[in-house]
Formats: structure tokens, sequence, C-alpha cells
């Protein structure tokens, strides 16, 4: 039981996350009314009003993710003007981040590691502006570790980027072959992490730990209101 009468009811677990109905409200209401943010692990302190502004993206339009897209963070209005000035084309997908993004892997070999599953949608528009981007000879560039796993969850074989909406558990570790991506821009990760495995995967292993020990040495900070890099993919891929 909550304040105000409200009630969740424990259905039961799956992994390291419970499965809960709200008895007597909507859920989203609940949590609007009795919900705290859920700042990442490593952030220990309690969350704060200027929370519900900072972690956030400028362009969040829909409720649904327990974690921000931090890649988007480095986002304002005032750059997203600019960079269409320059030609720049935005298209948006939707991310239902998890909690499973800030797991850690525990297995001696990452094949065995349960990759956490995220709901995300990839519209008709954002299919046609990657089409457009090729056809001129452009770069698709996506903002964050979770936009690639959108667009590679919605990709043929043949790299073609369908509508697609759902769960997606797709795991990207060296030795993957992407179909989409041109480019991206990403957050400094964690050790141990699958996103540290994604962009080794795109750009290359060396190249990443030498850019990683550089942003040590220069103490740059990571995750996520951390640095950000801007990313090319390796010659291999």
């Amino acid at each position: 039981n909550l304040e105000g009468g409200d009630r969740l009811e424990v259905l039961g677990r799956e992994g390291e996350l419970y499965r809960i109905h709200s008895v007597n409200a909507s859920l989203m209401d609940i949590m609007e009314r009795s919900g705290h943010l859920p700042l990442p692990p490593y952030i220990q302190r309690p969350d704060e009003a200027v929370d519900m502004e900072r972690y956030q993206t400028v362009y969040a339009e829909k409720p649904g993710a327990v974690a921000a897209p931090t890649a988007g963070l480095h986002f304002d209005a005032r750059m997203l003007e600019q960079i269409a000035k320059i030609g720049v084309q935005s298209a948006y997908v939707t991310l239902h981040v998890g909690a499973g993004t800030f797991q850690p892997v525990r297995s001696d070999d990452i094949r065995d590691h349960h990759m956490h599953a995220e709901y995300l949608v990839v519209p008709d528009a954002v299919c046609e502006a990657i089409q457009q981007t090729r056809a001129r000879g452009g770069r698709v560039i996506a903002v964050g570790t979770t936009v690639v796993r959108a667009l590679e969850s919605a990709a043929s074989e043949a790299g073609e980027v369908r509508p697609f909406s759902g769960d997606t558990q797709i795991f990207i570790y060296p030795g993957y072959r992407f179909r989409v991506i041109d480019a991206m821009i990403t957050n400094f990760h964690l050790p141990e992490s699958t996103l540290l495995m994604l962009v080794s995967a795109f750009a290359g292993y060396e190249h990443i730990m030498r850019a990683y020990r550089h942003a040590v040495l220069q103490g740059y900070r990571f995750f996520s209101y951390g640095d950000a890099m801007f990313v090319t993919k390796a010659a291999q891929n």
C-alpha cells in the first residue's frame, strides 16, 4: 500500500526485476504520485526535483523509459537548430530504455550473458530518412547505443531498415557485422558493460582502448552525465 490509498500487487519475478499490477489506479498515475526518478546506481544520492529536467533529453515525448538514453543529453534546442542549419537531418525513434542497461556482464564467456530486453519503435519516418540519406551519399549517425540497437534490430540482413515496434534483446559485441549506421555519438561507458562491448565492436577494440586511456589520463567524466565521443566504423566492419 502506498500513500493516498494506491495499491500495487507483486505478481512475480523476472530475472532481477519484478512484475507488478496496479490494483486501483493506472500505473503511470501511481508513479507520478509516489515514484522517484530512477537515477543510475553509481549516482549515490537521492533524486532531486532538478533531475526531472536534467536526466531527460529535450526531444523526449512518450513516457515509458526507466533510464535516459544518455547520449541525447548532449543536445539542447540550440544545438539541434544549429545542426539543422548546416544540413543535418534528424529522425526520432522511441526508446523505452530498461533498468538492465546498468547491469554489468558477469559471465566469463560473453556468449553466456543474458541480454536485457528493451521496448522500441522505429517508425516509417526513420526508415525513409535513412533511405534518403543513403541515396544522397550521406552518413547515418546514431545518437547513443540504444539507437544503434534499435536500428540494427529493425534491419534486414541486406541492411534495409523496416518499421519495427517491440522488444529487442540484440546483443552486439566484437565480431558483429553492422548493417545500418556509419557513425555514432556515445558517452564514455563503464568497464565490463555491454555498452562498451558494442562500441568496441563498432570502432575496433584497440581504437576504443586508446580513446579510454586518453579519457582517463585527461580526467574525462564517464557515463550518464559524462563526456561524449564521435565514433566512426572500423575498416573491417
